[in-house]
């Protein structure tokens, strides 16, 4: 009990960091209720089961503007990774924007991890709905 008094009188000390917190939450809900969509329509159908990746445009741009653009789009990513994290228990599209953001980031074993995420029949279910909404093939289920 006392530690529930404990929880409690730490989160009547810290209202402002908590209305912060909910402000921030509520942000990250409407643009993954926007944003995770837009990015899954826009994705090949066999986006999880190629091989190789195509080449990126920005490859060939001044090492400068990709390395600066490497580092907003990993930030981003990482930021939707958060905010994923956040809404497994509050309110959004959690795992979606989760898969989204590590679409977005550049990492050893990214694209293991797309697909095991993928793999997630209720994550699939999910990504193949709002395609069809939007008249798109289905994603391509990734091989084990």
């Amino acid at each position: 009990m006392a530690l529930i008094n404990q929880f409690w009188a730490a989160l009547r000390s810290n209202e402002r960091l908590l209305l912060w917190a909910g402000g921030i939450s509520i942000i990250f809900f409407f643009v993954s209720l926007i944003a995770v969509p837009l990015i899954l329509i826009r994705l090949p159908a066999d986006y999880f089961t190629r091989e190789k990746r195509s080449h990126l445009p920005a490859a060939d741009a001044h090492p400068v503007a990709r390395i600066l653009g490497l580092a907003l789009k990993n930030a981003a990513g990482l930021l939707l990774v958060l905010a994923g994290l956040a809404m497994l228990v509050l309110p959004g599209q959690g795992l979606l924007s989760i898969l989204v953001g590590l679409m977005m980031m550049n990492f050893p074993g990214k694209y293991r991890l797309e697909r095991f995420v993928m793999r997630l029949p209720k994550v699939l279910h999910a990504a193949n709905w709002l395609r069809a909404k939007a008249n798109r093939p289905r994603f391509e289920a990734p091989h084990s």
